[in-house]
């Protein structure tokens, strides 16, 4: 095997995270930055996420949405501080796949790969379909599907046209969702110090998010498990390694930062929407529009056709890049590695994006939008988490036993405590998966043995990549 994609030499003006050390070739362009990549993970998770799913949560936790948020958070930031360990080591693109890969063994590391892309490649897919379905109840002379052609169309063009481009169009959504939740905490306050003053059926503004009548060990871990999957994407920072200036720095504080801003972002909005609906009795309907009937009541009809606009068009085009830019990444990284097709490994002369794998990925989500949203959720929560375990461990593993770094107590707390704390709270989520999800993504598994042993020739060939590194 070669250890260099052909037919692109390395690009002029490039910083930082040389990858001739890693066996490659610099063919992407390293044009982020630190706050381009903050405003692509925020983007990633959706700022406006918990808008959609508020009034699912809010009966789910009796009241203390807020409360959830922040469980998540704190269990997430561990899995966040083994990205940001594993990217300052190799910060290269692949993300789950490049670091295990490096950190336990190649083949293991295709298998975590393999895991990651279950998430990644049908999460597009997930979101074309639900912004297929909103777009469908405001217009519906027009179908589903024309919804969802015209949204990977005009997302396929966006990552297509290059990560600078594609950076433009992530500052101006950016601007957008953080406007709307902006106006809703403006106006929602007003209306709590105000009329809804008068109708609060809380006991404190603290209520939502501490109320020690409620907080058990036994909530906590419930809040854990719905919180944990709404941070999904924080990690897709990572894919973007060798388009980032200084990646060895810059990847790592983006991943936890972007984490760390979303969760607050988090919070804020759904701990004023909790004292906006003042713990009145939810309607038959609250779990589907909770959240948009909260805003009704704060601000009108009009207000909520807005957020409800903004809602849809976050879901279909920034979310939706972000996560066509993630797994065109680890697809480029695994094709030159020989573990995918060679086409997906070619890079566009121009624009300085796997452009191929780009329009393979536009075609496959626009098909699997067809899926039913729900068979979706279970291959992706199965996938993503997965991987995060594995990505734990491997924190442990290469540092704490293969590098022995163990000396200090800093040592012990990075490589030891807080990714086994990641292993263990995801690991709990994981255990509640229904048994459907399982089979499903052993099934997932199984099918990226055979390809891995096809691949590998029995697992008996590894990249000339980790070969030249020693790996």
């Amino acid at each position: 095997m070669s250890n260099k994609t052909q037919g692109s030499a390395p690009v002029a003006g490039s910083s930082g995270g040389s990858l001739e050390q890693f066996g490659y070739e610099q063919q992407l362009k390293r044009e982020l930055t630190l706050k381009d990549l903050i405003v692509y993970g925020l983007l990633f998770m959706v700022i406006v996420a918990p808008f959609g799913i508020f009034g699912e949560v809010h009966l789910e936790s009796d009241g203390m949405v807020p409360f959830v948020y922040l469980v998540g958070l704190i269990a997430m930031l561990f899995t966040a501080m083994s990205y940001a360990q594993m990217s300052r080591k190799f910060p290269i693109s692949g993300s789950v796949y490049a670091y295990v890969q490096r950190g336990i063994n190649p083949h293991i590391g295709f298998f975590a790969g393999w895991l990651i892309l279950i998430d990644y490649i049908l999460i597009p897919a997930l979101l074309y379909g639900f912004a297929g379905i909103w777009c469908h109840d405001l217009v519906p002379q027009v179908p589903i599907f024309a919804w969802v052609l015209l949204f990977v169309v005009i997302n396929t063009f966006i990552t297509f046209r290059g990560i600078k481009f594609t950076a433009i169009v992530d500052w101006v959504f950016f601007a957008l969702e953080i406007a709307t939740v902006i106006i809703f905490i403006v106006i929602a306050l007003k209306y709590i110090l105000g009329p809804g003053a008068e109708t609060t059926q809380l006991a404190s503004p603290l209520a939502p998010i501490f109320d020690p009548s409620k907080i058990n060990l036994t909530f906590i871990a419930a809040a854990a498990s719905i919180a944990c999957l709404s941070f999904l994407g924080f990690d897709g920072i990572s894919t973007l390694a060798e388009e980032t200036k200084n990646p060895e720095k810059t990847v790592g504080k983006a991943t936890f930062l972007s984490l760390l801003f979303i969760g607050l972002i988090f919070i804020a909005s759904t701990w004023v929407a909790e004292l906006a609906w003042g713990g009145k009795e939810p309607t038959a309907d609250f779990a589907e529009t909770g959240f948009f009937q909260v805003v009704e009541e704060v601000g009108g009809q009009g207000l909520r056709l807005f957020v409800y606009l903004v809602v849809i068009i976050a879901t279909a085009i920034p979310n939706a890049v972000a996560a066509q830019s993630a797994i065109t990444r680890i697809l480029f990284s695994m094709a030159r590695d020989k573990l995918m097709p060679a086409f997906m490994g070619k890079i566009h002369k121009k624009y300085a994006t796997p452009h191929l794998t780009i329009f393979f990925i536009g075609a496959f989500t626009m098909i699997a939008a067809l899926i039913p949203a729900m068979q979706l959720v279970r291959f992706i929560n199965f996938g993503g988490l997965s991987s995060f375990i594995v990505l734990n461990f491997t924190v442990f593993w290469y540092f704490f036993v293969k590098q022995k770094q163990r000396n200090t107590v800093k040592d012990y707390l990075k490589y030891l405590i807080c990714p086994w704390l990641g292993v263990l709270i995801l690991g709990y989520v994981w255990s509640g998966f229904e048994p459907l999800t399982l089979v499903v993504g052993f099934s997932w598994l199984a099918i990226g043995i055979v390809i891995g042993a096809i691949r590998s020739k029995g697992f008996k060939v590894t990249p000339d990549a980790f070969k030249n590194i020693g790996v």
